[in-house]
């Protein structure tokens, strides 16, 4: 396969840059956002934990900022058309991004033309929340265990144990990569259209393993339907805490679980910038707001704008070496 194109290396710089306002600015962050409208853009449909997690930011943003705070779902290209328009909306604070992990990283390493700047083209906000993936296999598999999953595997060869999940460059396709790039293992990828798809092969037996979003499988592990192997989360999933992470297994660091997080175009002013950080973790950590995200099947990872900085900047560098190592060719 063609090896990927090299990207930019400076990523950790170019995110700390300073934000420097563009001419013209006149409102203060006191008065932000003046009783006006701010429109939040999701990058996928309605109905989606994105989607949800995005609600619930504008719900807390108007409650604790005034004004009003509004989802607007521009979906396409694994979120790039939601992100381009925030990217090449004016730096008034008026409008925001509710991305991915896609959006903010894996994206620029998976797509041939890129609308946007990964790093340049946005104002790092704050975490929102995150999801665990799980490793998870149909009971007649012969695994019981993460240990045994991987002896299994390198005893079957190369690509002679397949799993299913529902996009190719998606996260479980790219926590599997990850696993196996550490494991010294390598599966075979069967791509669904979605998840339900995947769930429904692997109830039957059609296939024996995925990797895949967690919370939509729980029900299934919880009556022995399906076998959890582990979990890609740095923390034993809440919903789950009798199945152990990965990096418990013998992979400490281990961390692949999908996150979100808010950004607004690059250029806009610090000091919105840092109220709405400051806002938004203030919210987070609020009761309420933790329940109606564990409802929704994630879990709160409020960080501030450092905090999210620090974090992009990790994630580059994993996952373009996974990327790399995987010998993903853009699309």
């Amino acid at each position: 396969m063609t090896k990927m194109i090299r990207r930019r290396t400076a990523v950790a710089a170019a995110l700390a840059a300073p934000m420097l306002a563009r001419h013209g600015w006149a409102q203060s962050a006191g008065a932000y956002p003046g009783g006006k409208t701010v429109r939040i853009v999701v990058p996928f449909a309605a109905g989606g934990t994105t989607d949800i997690l995005g609600r619930i930011v504008a719900q807390l943003l108007t409650e604790q900022m005034g004004g009003t705070f509004v989802v607007d779902n521009k979906t396409g290209a694994g979120g790039n058309v939601g992100a381009e328009l925030v990217a090449k909306s004016p730096s008034d604070g008026m409008t925001l991004l509710l991305g991915t992990v896609g959006t903010a990283v894996t994206n620029q390493y998976l797509y041939k033309s890129m609308p946007y700047d990964s790093v340049k083209s946005f104002a790092p906000i704050a975490l929102v929340g995150e999801v665990a993936n799980g490793l998870i296999v149909h009971p007649s598999f012969p695994a019981k265990t993460l240990k045994e999953f991987v002896e299994y595997c390198k005893a079957q060869g190369p690509n002679k144990v397949s799993y299913g999940s529902p996009a190719v460059g998606g996260t479980g396709h790219l926590a599997m990569e990850y696993l196996s790039s550490l494991a010294g293992i390598k599966l075979e990828h069967v791509v669904y259209r979605g998840s339900s798809l995947v769930m429904k092969d692997l109830l039957a037996g059609h296939i024996l393993v995925t990797m895949d979003n967690l919370p939509p499988y729980l029900q299934h592990i919880q009556s022995g339907a399906l076998r959890a192997l582990g979990v890609t989360s740095a923390k034993r999933w809440f919903a789950a805490p009798d199945v152990p992470t990965i990096a418990e297994q013998g992979y400490p660091g281990f961390d692949a679980a999908p996150w979100w997080y808010v950004a607004a175009p690059a250029g806009t002013p610090a000091e919105i910038v840092n109220r709405l950080s400051v806002e938004i973790v203030r919210g987070l950590k609020s009761e309420p707001v933790i329940k109606k995200i564990r409802d929704a099947g994630a879990a709160e990872l409020p960080g501030d704008a450092e905090a999210l900085t620090r974090h992009m900047v990790a994630e580059n560098a994993k996952w373009k070496k996974v990327i790399d190592a995987a010998k993903l060719e853009p699309q």
